[in-house]
């Protein structure tokens, strides 16, 4: 089998994740191309979209929510993501494992116990049948039929047991943290019935999009576990690589692999970012000090920034002043590219407003 460096590894990354160079990609096509995007706060996706597209703006990912061709709702690793309506329909179920697996922990058990969840979820959907309730209200709804019960709980452990979406608001571009969000029924928002759980679909969008990848990639991007035996069944449609600790790697035929010298720019990844979050092993864009810089504050939570292809170092938007704080000694031409792209970021984030950059020890 073909071993791969960790530097191939890191180019084929940024390719197939379309941060190599801005591509031409419509925003709904790179959605669908990632499988889905993490965006439980609202302006992180549009970071994620502008740094990876030529010609993006704020309105174009606004409307394809509004016109419910994505749809913002919990998905992979039982955390809010944005995907392709129709893709949503067999993903949801795909990972229902690991939502359900929430109710599990203290947070929901405590406030839950005793309560019929089976009659819980039916009444959940007769509340919402037709309507768009927030959060609150549908929880108040729902302690009118389980009293003495965490209202707000009542809510979230419906939108485990049943396929909601987030209304289009929810996802609209101006907040950095999220207090308000409604929700529908999937199906009723969508206009079609969830579909059967695909694990072998999923294993097959994952590694285009985050191939080549073991196993253990896999589960830990999905959130699911027992994808071995899909990946089994898969063999005859895999190739195999191995990685530079002889671990085995899958992969799609037909997918890219990079040159490890391809020349790649200065990138600004938003927080939770699908290229920081797709592996178990981080290692091919972020080496395992640095994660563990940040891992008491959930390293993946952490804007970061790109040089070379790999983490270099966090950054913030304060107001107008993108601060950027560097882990690693930065050359003068890299410095210089990293301030014009902070530039082009503040145009992205901040229009209104005469932008600063602020790096630290610069």
């Amino acid at each position: 089998m073909t071993e791969l460096s960790l530097r191939e590894l890191n180019r084929t990354l940024l390719l197939r994740q379309k941060l190599a160079e801005r591509v031409d990609l419509t925003p709904f096509e790179l959605v669908k191309h990632l499988v889905a995007v993490q965006g439980q706060e609202p302006n992180w996706p549009y970071i994620g979209l502008w740094t990876r597209l030529a010609g993006f703006g704020h309105e174009d990912l606004a409307a394809l929510l509004r016109d419910r061709k994505l749809v913002r709702s919990t998905m992979i690793r039982r955390t809010v993501h944005l995907a392709d309506s129709a893709d949503f329909r067999w993903l949801r179920p795909t990972v229902q494992p690991v939502v359900d697996a929430a109710l599990k922990a203290a947070y929901y058990r405590d406030e839950i116990e005793g309560i019929d969840l089976t009659e819980l979820a039916a009444a959940g959907r007769v509340l919402l049948a037709g309507k768009q309730l927030s959060r609150g209200d549908f929880g108040s709804l729902l302690a009118e039929r389980f009293p003495d019960r965490h209202v707000r709980r009542l809510a979230e452990t419906v939108e485990l047991l049943v396929p909601l979406v987030h209304g289009a608001d929810t996802g609209a571009w101006g907040r950095w943290r999220n207090r308000y969000v409604t929700v529908s029924l999937a199906e009723e928002w969508i206009g079609a019935p969830m579909a059967a759980p695909d694990p072998a679909e999923l294993i097959r969008r994952y590694l285009a999009a985050f191939g080549p990848a073991t196993v253990a990639d896999m589960q830990a991007w999905a959130g699911i576990t027992r994808l071995a035996e899909v990946v089994d069944e898969m063999r005859s449609e895999l190739v195999v690589f191995t990685d530079d600790r002889h671990r085995v790697l899958f992969d799609l035929p037909d997918a890219p692999l990079a040159d490890p010298d391809l020349d790649v720019p200065v990138r600004f990844l938003p927080a939770f970012d699908n290229a920081l979050l797709g592996h178990k092993d981080r290692r091919r864009v972020i080496s395992e000090e640095d994660r563990q810089r940040t891992a008491k504050e959930a390293s993946g939570g952490i804007p970061m920034y790109l040089v070379d292809g790999f983490v270099h170092g966090r950054w913030s938007l304060e107001d107008d002043t993108v601060r950027i704080t560097p882990w690693h000694p930065l050359s003068a031409a890299d410095e210089a590219a990293l301030r014009a792209e902070a530039m082009r970021l503040l145009a992205f984030a901040a229009p209104e407003k005469d932008g600063k950059i602020f790096v630290e020890g610069g």
